[in-house]
C-alpha cells in the first residue's frame, strides 16, 4: 500500500474542515428556522420572513389596528372605519404556532428561492357597543344629512294630474347596516358598498306602479268635463277646479266623483236660481217699478235629483259645453227676472188689465175684480202661472157661462162676463166678482188667444201698496167645468 503524500493529506484535511463547517452552518440555520419563519414567508399579506412567532403576532396586531373599512355611500360619498376607532384586538388562537410547527426547518434552503404564502383567519375581538358608537358618529347617520325616501305620487300641475317620481333618499336601515359592518370586519373586507348591499330604505311606490298610473288616468278622465249652466245673467260652471274637489276613492281604491258633493252643488245652484213663488221686481204699465212680495206659483224650480243624475252622466262622459237643468217647474225667461215679455198684468186699484206678447202690448182693458165689500178680494201682490185654457165653461155653484176661461190661482181666473155692461171704476168695491177678473168679451178673446198655459199673471193692488187686501177663505171662484 502506497503511503499518501503530505500534500494530499493536507488537501483532505481542508476539505473535511469545509464540509464540517458547512454542515455546522446548515444545522445552525436550520436551528434558527425552527423558531423563525422561512425567507419569502407571507402571512395574511404580511412579510414575515425571519420573524419569530411573537414577532408575527405583533405584526398581525399592528395590521389589525391599521385596518380600514371604507363605506361607499349613495351619491359618491365615502367614510372610513379604522381598527383603532373600533378598538380591534388580536385574539391569540395559536394559529401562528401551528404554522411554525408545520415548517420543516431543514428544508430552509428551498425557500430561499420559493415564495411561502399563508392565509389564516385572524381571530379578532371588538366591542359591539364600540361599533354602535362609531356608526352613530358617521355623517351618513346625522339627521341633517339624511333624506327620507318618498313614494311616487299623483300631483296637480294646474292643468292635469301627473306622477311626481319617487325620491330614493339616503336613509340607511340602521340595524341591517350595523350587521353588515360587523360581517365585513369579521371577514376582513376593506370596502362595503352600501347600495350593493341593499342597505338603503326604498320607496314602496315607484312612478311605473300600475295602480298609481291607473289612478292618475282616472283622475284626469273624471276632471276633463267643462259644463256650463247658463242662466242669461249668471252662469254656474262645473270645470276641472270644481271636479277635482269632488274626487274620492271607492272601496277598491278607484277614483270616482262624489255624487253627494255634486248633489250639494246642484242644490246650491237651485237655491241661487229657483224663482218659484219668490218675490219679483216688476215694471208696471203705469211706469213705476214695484216689488211683489211672492207667494204665487210662477217661476223656475230645478228638479235637483234628476239634474244631479244628468250632471253625473255628463261628467263621466267628459262633456264640454252647455247643459240645461232638468226642471220641475219652468217660466218664460231664464234670467233673474223670469217674467219675460209675454204676460198679463192686473192693477186692482186702477181696475185695469194689460196683456203683452213678446214685449208688445196686445190688450189694455178695464176690468172688474173681486168684491171687496163681501170679502171676495182678488189675491194680489205676487205672480201666478196660468193653469189651464178652456172654452165654453160653466160654473157649478151658480148659473154662469163663459166663453174664455183662464184660471191662474186655484179657481180664480180671467174670463169674459156677458152679464156685465160696465167695467172699471169703483164697481169692485161693492159689486165685484167672486175673485175672478171679469173682462169684456173682445179683450178676453184676445188674451185667451195670446197667452198659454204657464204664462205669468201679475196682480198688484196699487203702486203704493203692492200687497193689497188679502183674500178671505170665501175668496174662491166656483169650479168651472168645460162644456
Amino acid at each position: 500500500m502506497k503511503k499518501m503524500s503530505k500534500k494530499k493529506k493536507a488537501a483532505v484535511g481542508i476539505a473535511g474542515a469545509v464540509v464540517l463547517a458547512a454542515a455546522g452552518a446548515y444545522l445552525g440555520v436550520s436551528y434558527y428556522y425552527s423558531s423563525h419563519f422561512f425567507p419569502k414567508t407571507v402571512i395574511n399579506g404580511l412579510n414575515c420572513a425571519g420573524l419569530s412567532v411573537d414577532q408575527v403576532k405583533d405584526k398581525i396586531q399592528s395590521q389589525i389596528l391599521s385596518y380600514t373599512l371604507t363605506l361607499e355611500e349613495r351619491g359618491g360619498q365615502t367614510e372610513q372605519l379604522t381598527g383603532d376607532q373600533l378598538q380591534l384586538k388580536y385574539v391569540d388562537d395559536k394559529k401562528v404556532e401551528a404554522l411554525m410547527e408545520e415548517q420543516n426547518p431543514f428544508t430552509w434552503p428551498v425557500y430561499i428561492f420559493k415564495q411561502n404564502n399563508h392565509e389564516m383567519a385572524a381571530n379578532i375581538s371588538y366591542s359591539a357597543e364600540t361599533v354602535t358608537q362609531v356608526l352613530d358618529g358617521l355623517q351618513c347617520f346625522q339627521p341633517e344629512n339624511v333624506t327620507a325616501p318618498e313614494n311616487a305620487k299623483i300631483t296637480d300641475n294646474g292643468t292635469a294630474f301627473e306622477i311626481t317620481p319617487e325620491v330614493e333618499g339616503n336613509t340607511l336601515k340602521r340595524e341591517e347596516t350595523e350587521t353588515a359592518v360587523k360581517e365585513a370586519i369579521d371577514t376582513g373586507k376593506t370596502t362595503l358598498n352600501l347600495e350593493e348591499a341593499e342597505l338603503y330604505e326604498s320607496p314602496s311606490i315607484r312612478s311605473d306602479d300600475e295602480t298609481l298610473n291607473n289612478q292618475m288616468d282616472q283622475m284626469n278622465t273624471l276632471t276633463a268635463a267643462n259644463i256650463t249652466y247658463d242662466f242669461v245673467d249668471q252662469q254656474f260652471v262645473v270645470n276641472r277646479d270644481v271636479l277635482k274637489e269632488w274626487l274620492i276613492q271607492d272601496s277598491d281604491g278607484n277614483y270616482v266623483i262624489d255624487e253627494t258633493q255634486a248633489a250639494a252643488w246642484v242644490k246650491h245652484m237651485a237655491y241661487e236660481t229657483d224663482t218659484f213663488g219668490l218675490a219679483h221686481t216688476f215694471q208696471t204699465s203705469l211706469g213705476p217699478t214695484i216689488e211683489l212680495k211672492g207667494g204665487g206659483d210662477y217661476g223656475w224650480v230645478i228638479n235637483k235629483d234628476k239634474t244631479t243624475a244628468a250632471l253625473m252622466e255628463a261628467i263621466n262622459a267628459g262633456t264640454q259645453g252647455t247643459l240645461e237643468p232638468v226642471y220641475l217647474y219652468s217660466a218664460n225667461d231664464r234670467s233673474s227676472n223670469d217674467i219675460g215679455g209675454t204676460y198679463v198684468e192686473i192693477c186692482i186699484s186702477q181696475q185695469k188689465m194689460w196683456c203683452y206678447k213678446d214685449g208688445q202690448l196686445v190688450v189694455e182693458t178695464p176690468v172688474v175684480t173681486g168684491s171687496h165689500a163681501t170679502g171676495y178680494d182678488t189675491p194680489a201682490g205676487s205672480v201666478w202661472a196660468i193653469d189651464a185654457k178652456k172654452r165654453d165653461a160653466d160654473f157649478t155653484l151658480y148659473t154662469a157661462h163663459v166663453t174664455f176661461w183662464l184660471p191662474f190661482n186655484d179657481q180664480v181666473g180671467i174670463h169674459d162676463s156677458s152679464w156685465r155692461t160696465d167695467y172699471g171704476g169703483d164697481i169692485y168695491l161693492t159689486s165685484g166678482s167672486h175673485g175672478c177678473i171679469n173682462t169684456p168679451y173682445d179683450a178676453a178673446e184676445k188674451i185667451f188667444n195670446t197667452v198659454g198655459i204657464g204664462d205669468p199673471v201679475i196682480v198688484y193692488y196699487s203702486l203704493d201698496d203692492v200687497v193689497g187686501p188679502q183674500p178671505t177663505q170665501k175668496n174662491t171662484q166656483d169650479t168651472a167645468i168645460a162644456n
